[in-house]
């Protein structure tokens, strides 16, 4: 089990929340890191019954939301948006990301994962990133929208898109060990992205791309702003 895994002393002790159609990319990249680092890693659900991710691929918990550790060096909540937006609307889940982050020492999010915390109540008055497509969309829970890759903001530390997750990982690395032990797990894991192209941001991919990739997830992005919307009314009584 993950939650023994590294349990001791001087170990970093973090939660992973997963949940279904999480995007696995953001759960495995840090996850990969984290458990380089050593760390105390709890994998996080309402049961110990596998989470069907995305790609149909099951991750298996850890712990439950109930049995999760408190004192938490980090919490983490990874995206893909119709999971996201199905935890906004379950209470237990929110009370959960309310509860632990008040007193965690980082509260973290990957892409769409940003969403989650600022429902629960923790993004107001902090700088967030996110998906592109939704990046907006922490202002209506009170956060600031940042187009970093990398946000940090006091103790919240949210990445952007999917793939920021590795970056995400790593700087939390670097506060967490030293620059150098961070350094190590990059060199470790050959993080050195060369990407055929140079479309990964709406501004320097094509015109075209980018409005087709718009209009494809227009639907769903018109969700997500309803219950950001809601999600902010609730938080503001």
């Amino acid at each position: 089990m993950l939650g023994a895994k590294g349990a001791g002393p001087g170990r970093p002790k973090i939660a992973m929340f997963v949940h279904p159609k999480m995007v696995l990319q953001d759960l495995v990249g840090p996850l990969t890191v984290f458990n380089i680092m050593h760390s105390e890693i709890h994998l996080v659900w309402k049961t110990l019954d596998p989470v069907m991710s995305e790609v149909g691929i099951a991750v298996t918990p850890s712990t439950t939301l109930r049995d999760c550790p408190e004192k938490l060096d980090v919490l983490f909540a990874p995206g893909g948006l119709g999971g996201t937006l199905d935890m906004m609307d379950d209470p237990e889940v929110v009370e959960f990301f309310a509860h632990h982050g008040k007193a965690a020492r980082y509260v973290t999010s990957d892409c769409t994962g940003s969403l989650l915390l600022g429902a629960a109540g923790l993004l107001r008055g902090y700088r967030a990133a996110s998906h592109w497509t939704v990046r907006e969309l922490v202002a209506l829970m009170g956060g600031i929208p940042s187009s970093e890759r990398v946000c940090i903001d006091r103790n919240r530390i949210t990445g952007g898109g999917v793939t920021a997750g590795i970056d995400f990982a790593l700087t939390l690395a670097s506060l967490l060990r030293s620059p150098e032990e961070a350094q190590a797990y990059q060199l470790t894991i050959e993080y050195a992205p060369e990407p055929p192209f140079n479309a990964g941001r709406p501004d320097t991919a094509p015109a075209a791309i980018t409005e087709r990739i718009t209009a494809s997830r227009a639907a769903i992005v018109a969700r997500a702003r309803e219950k950001s919307r809601i999600a902010g009314e609730k938080l503001r009584g």
